[in-house]
């Protein structure tokens, strides 16, 4: 390797390393569940984004298993040449009639979609205007845009207001936020949103990866949440977090979906999902439609688990949703809170910067529906010993 781009990559490790930021992998040889082994050493995992359980789940095992044997390991192209499955269709009507629109898009992943619908559906004469705390995929996504981009103070709709006041010289405007806000678990106001957007003649647009499988009726999103499906333009869905596989898609009307197929890159330039990942999340969207017991296990867990946090004193922020964050604020002590958990056989992550601001470093505990009350009691013991070891409750 070329010495000076060698010594730039270890000048910023070594850099990483110093100021706490660096995350070393970890590698997990089990099945995703309430449990999973790490190091040889079986924990109790809050760390996970699976939320229903799903990724484990024996149904949607064989869904793949079953897709495998009879289309083979791959889609052998790009949809729009020769790799567009029957699976792939069924996929995606599947999801609209649970989503309750004309017609969904499936992309590689929620990142993806976001990189390939933002652009393709703004230009130079538009204005973006993004909440401040949004997801990296949609900061990215709108980098890639032409149009002119402003962001709005996080969850204050007065800032919106003045950013949609400004910005009236556009040919068309679209408003992006998070439904679910994916460190601090709050719930953008889509009410409001869709109010001033009626106002000002703005279109909207809600990456819900943390709110599919959560949010709303049988987990339909943050949009069911607030009754305003039929005023949000486009909804961003994850299959990889509540659905427990691997994607995202795009739901809308059906001339979105037509002109993403004519022209969204990461869709036109990407093999199309594997058949048995298609098979996989039509088997999830099923369950999740014919039985809501998953989403109401989640949530019951999420209100025990936040409610002994809070009890033994730990700060959760401003949460509304599983995701429970364990405010710790510095870097170094998160890093070391992470450390004695896993000591103790937790498995629950240290966030710090870029993934946050800097002083605002966190543990992210995720419950989920497959936690039984003992895990997240042996979990809630760990905490408190943890947290009055390194003097934080």
């Amino acid at each position: 390797m070329n010495p000076t781009l060698q010594s730039f990559l270890h000048e910023q490790l070594d850099t990483l390393k110093a100021q706490h930021l660096y995350k070393p992998l970890l590698t997990v040889t089990s099945a995703p569940g309430a449990r999973v082994t790490v190091d040889g050493r079986e924990m109790i995992n809050l760390a996970s984004n699976n939320y229903l359980g799903l990724a484990g789940d024996e149904r949607l095992r064989e869904s793949a298993a079953n897709a495998a044997r009879q289309f083979g390991a791959g889609a052998g192209a790009v949809r729009p040449i020769i790799g567009n499955l029957k699976l792939h269709d069924d996929l995606e009507d599947t999801l609209a009639k649970f989503k309750g629109v004309e017609a969904v898009m499936v992309f590689q992943s929620g990142f993806t979609a976001n990189a390939g619908t933002i652009p393709t559906i703004t230009d130079a004469d538009d204005a973006i205007l993004s909440d401040e705390l949004n997801h990296a995929s949609i900061i990215d996504g709108c980098r890639l845009s032409k149009a002119k981009r402003m962001a709005y103070k996080h969850c204050d709709m007065d800032s919106l207001e003045d950013a949609l006041k400004a910005t009236q010289e556009a040919k068309k405007r679209l408003i992006i936020t998070d439904g679910v806000f994916s460190m601090d678990g709050d719930i953008a106001p889509l009410d409001k949103i869709c109010e001033l957007a009626d106002r000002y003649n703005a279109a909207v647009m809600v990456d819900d990866a943390h709110g599919s499988g959560v949010m709303g009726k049988n987990g339909r999103g943050t949009a069911y949440h607030f009754g305003v499906k039929d005023r949000v333009d486009i909804q961003l869905g994850t299959l990889s977090k509540a659905v427990g596989v691997v994607g995202g898609y795009i739901a809308g009307s059906a001339a979105l979906k037509d002109f993403l197929t004519q022209r969204a890159r990461p869709f036109l330039f990407s093999t199309g999902v594997p058949p048995a990942v298609a098979a996989a999340c039509i088997t999830a969207i099923e369950i999740m439609e014919r039985d809501d017991s998953l989403t109401e296990r989640l949530w019951d867990n999420t209100r025990y688990w936040q409610n002994g946090l809070k009890s033994l004193g730990f700060d959760t922020g401003v949460t509304q949703t599983p995701i429970t964050p364990v405010i710790v604020g510095d870097e170094a002590k998160a890093q070391e809170f992470q450390k004695e958990l896993r000591a103790r056989d937790i498995l629950a992550l240290a966030i710090v910067f870029p993934t946050v601001a800097r002083g605002k470093a966190r543990i992210r505990s995720m419950p989920n529906a497959s936690h039984s009350k003992a895990d997240l009691d042996e979990a809630l013991t760990a905490f408190a010993a943890a947290g009055k070891q390194l003097g934080l409750i």
